[in-house]
């Protein structure tokens, strides 16, 4: 896959069980810490567009704080409605201690 990779931070930025919006590409993106693995999925809710990182993580779902949607962080997938459309997911690189996304959502 082609697409240019942008620093979004360092390892200590995202502790376990953080959730925090970046902006990739002019993109608002959530990254999460979960169990030590990072993870990037679209920030911006599919249902009514609001934004994913002022929800609460639990398990491995994001719930959306407007209207209470479930997405998967490790796949972007809704589990839970309204939402009926997935959120886009990001690839996430380590390099040393920075998390690097690539600039364009894989789906």
């Amino acid at each position: 896959m082609s697409g240019e990779f942008v620093k979004i931070g360092s390892l200590n930025n995202f502790p376990e069980g953080s959730k925090m919006k970046v902006h990739v590409n002019g993109k608002d993106v959530l990254v999460a810490n979960l169990s030590g693995k990072i993870y990037a999925i679209g920030d911006t809710c599919t249902h009514r567009s609001c934004s994913l990182s002022d929800g609460e993580i639990e398990d491995t779902t994001i719930i959306c704080p407007c209207h209470h949607g479930r997405f998967e962080i490790a796949t972007g997938k809704v589990i839970g409605p309204p939402p009926k459309i997935d959120v886009a997911v990001y690839e996430v690189q380590l390099q040393g201690s920075d998390v690097l996304v690539r600039k364009r959502s894989l789906f």
